[in-house]
């Protein structure tokens, strides 16, 4: 089924159509659960205040009765005081408290005007209570107060002031009794409007807990639940439902995500089985991919000949592309020729043609001169311009590089009879190929340089081995065969007697020269163990000299590779050479320790030399020259120290550092 996005403005439900809010912001379920619950909680805070602000004008109330009560009290102390006669000893002491008792009704008076609201004492703001409480301070200030004044001086009053005293006193009670049923009738009223209040917030506290429960439940679990319903039925692959869109809030976004995840899984669902069949046909195209690599990289490993290297690599290739026909040619820089190595379904025609082309030559020679990978489409040639291969019915040639280390080696071909295109991932595939290939012909020709390398350097050490012995006693010979020419002629036949031994001598040593050198070039090592190779070593010199040699050997570092032993080896068999021919030593001691560094030595107590007299020759001690070479291929350093009549000794170091792993 294929996907129809749905309208952000109109969004289909079960009643109907719910068209765009007119405030979007207010559709949000966060906007909406914050608003209602300040809703809730400025309608509790006011019913709150009102209470508090109603509890705290009745304790005011009720403070404000008790201290107009007071004032009753306090005029009938006054009057008591006034009617009350003493010795004119205590008229000061009646005076003082009658000023004070006159203080304290004053204060009174003041504190119901001004109130405090710390106590709290408030007069209730009723008009009413106003206007009597205007009445009592008018009855203390126009009659009682000035009668109590005017009684001061003598703290007495007569009959005819008495009487006017209570008649004002009686006047002040009863404006304050007024005074007191007016505030107690006020406070029962605000006592009304409390318990009003108090129920009022318990049944906000029940309306607004039930609403906020049925809100939430319309706005959050009513979907989340519908949600949860959907997602159950999704997984039992029930893809035709759908959810109501009946909100422009989250939960009809997340609606309208999940309507439109259905309308695109049920078009997936529809569609899985040609999916699965494009997957697996592109994981089967790469699984060819990686095997064609992997076996041709393991074939390209094997050492063979480089005909044998191309002719299975094209081999390969074809059979993995349904070539007809196919080439490998390798390029010769120094004359600028391409011969063809390998070739596969090509008539003989083709093959003697092309079998050595110059560059720049045919649509191959130029693919090489421009290093690009070429498909030729050998149709949409000019018929005046038909090449052999589109003659022998190939519609497409192909032309890829082989290239190693970024340097050109040649080129390969495909033919098809059929017109061909090559994706993208083919190139690269082929190009790929052509890298392995040339790295393979690569390591070949650096492999044979290697060797030849190897050959000639054995070469010169073999020379100068020669020349060290064999040729220095050639010259011998030579120069006595030429006394015993002279002696001859001049028949000095005691000379001769004497030149004959010689002549013996020499060829005698010159033929144990010969065996030695033999000997040292035929040497092994014992299964690569050094110690053991150098132990047979010296068994052998030993037979040959006489010449007592003791070996002591400390192998427990790491294992040497098998060139680095077996030049150590040669070093030794040519020190004891050296030890044979000019030393004339009657003991020789060998020591090798493998610790941290490696340190071989070969001392004998033979005559020496003089260490100026080996410098001054240089080059031309041949012997040394030789362990130095040795020994510098292993980048180990030889000394050799000596000095007169006190013997030899060879002396070769090579630090951890430079020591190469088994």
């Amino acid at each position: 089924m294929p996907h129809c996005p749905r309208q952000p403005r109109q969004l289909p439900t079960k009643w109907g159509l719910v068209r765009a809010p007119l405030f979007p912001s207010w559709q949000k379920l966060s906007t909406r659960i914050v608003g209602l619950l300040l809703g809730f909680l400025a309608v509790a805070l006011l019913v709150i205040g009102s209470t508090l602000l109603l509890s705290w004008q009745l304790e005011g109330s009720a403070a404000a009765i008790n201290v107009t009560g007071s004032l009753r009290m306090d005029s009938y102390r006054l009057g008591m005081l006034l009617a009350k006669a003493g010795p004119a000893s205590q008229v000061v002491a009646r005076r003082n408290q009658l000023r004070a008792q006159i203080q304290t009704i004053d204060a009174t008076l003041e504190l119901l005007r001004r109130g405090d609201p710390q106590r709290p004492l408030i007069l209730p703001p009723a008009a009413p209570i106003r206007a009597s409480f205007g009445r009592v301070s008018e009855q203390w200030r126009a009659g009682l107060r000035p009668l109590a004044q005017a009684a001061l001086p003598s703290a007495e009053m007569g009959e005819a002031g008495q009487a006017r005293l209570e008649a004002a006193t009686v006047r002040f009670v009863r404006e304050a009794d007024v005074m007191v049923s007016l505030i107690e009738r006020d406070s029962e009223r605000r006592t009304f409007w409390l318990r009003a209040s108090q129920l009022a917030l318990l049944a906000l506290a029940l309306f607004g807990s039930v609403s906020v429960i049925y809100l939430l439940f319309n706005m959050i679990v009513a979907p989340v639940l519908r949600l949860q319903d959907g997602i159950e039925r999704m997984r039992e692959q029930e893809f035709g439902v759908r959810l109501p869109v009946d909100s422009g809030d989250e939960f009809g976004r997340l609606a309208t995500g999940f309507n439109q995840m259905a309308d695109r899984l049920q078009g997936l669902y529809g569609t899985m089985e040609q999916l699965v069949q494009t997957k697996t046909v592109a994981l089967e195209y790469q699984n060819r991919e990686l095997a064609l690599l992997y076996d041709s990289a393991a074939f390209l490993q094997q050492p063979q000949s480089a005909e044998s290297l191309c002719e299975g690599f094209l081999t390969r290739i074809r059979g993995y592309f349904h070539a007809e026909g196919g080439s490998v040619r390798v390029l010769d820089p120094i004359r600028g020729n391409l011969h063809m190595m390998a070739h596969q379904g090509i008539s003989e025609t083709l093959i003697a043609a092309d079998h050595c082309m110059k560059v720049g030559d045919c649509l191959c020679g130029e693919a090489v001169l421009q290093r690009i990978a070429v498909v030729h489409d050998l149709r949409r040639m000019d018929d005046s311009k038909r090449l052999q291969c589109h003659r022998e019915g190939y519609d497409t040639v192909s032309v890829f590089h082989i290239f190693a280390q970024r340097q050109h080696l040649g080129f390969f071909n495909l033919h098809f009879r059929v017109a061909t295109e090559f994706s993208a991932s083919q190139t690269a595939l082929l190009e790929t190929l052509g890298q392995l290939l040339g790295t393979a012909i690569e390591n070949q020709r650096l492999a044979g340089r290697e060797r030849e390398m190897a050959i000639s350097e054995e070469r010169n050490l073999v020379a100068q081995g020669l020349h060290d012995s064999i040729a220095q006693g050639l010259n011998f010979l030579n120069l006595q065969v030429q006394m015993l020419e002279q002696s001859l002629a001049l028949r000095q036949f005691d000379d001769v007697a004497a030149i004959v031994p010689a002549l013996r001598a020499g060829v005698e040593e010159s033929y144990a020269d010969v065996r030695e050198l033999l000997q040292n070039f035929r040497t092994r090592l014992q299964e690569g163990n050094l110690v053991q190779s150098l132990e047979v070593a010296v068994e052998k010199f030993r037979r040959q000299t006489g010449i007592a040699v003791e070996l002591q050997a400390d192998s427990d570092g790491a294992p040497f590779p098998r060139e680095q032993q077996l030049q150590l080896l040669f070093i030794v068999q040519e020190a004891l050479s050296n030890v044979r021919k000019h030393a004339g030593a009657s003991q020789v001691r060998i020591e090798l320790r493998d610790d941290h560094d490696f340190l071989l030595s070969v001392e004998d107590n033979g005559k020496g030399f003089e260490p100026a007299e080996l410098a001054a020759k240089g080059e031309q001690h041949i012997g040394i020259h030789i362990m130095g070479e040795r020994a510098r291929r292993i980048d180990a350093e030889l000394v050799v120290s000596s000095q007169p009549g006190g013997g030899t000794m060879v002396r070769l170091q090579l630090p951890r550092a430079l020591r190469r792993a088994a």
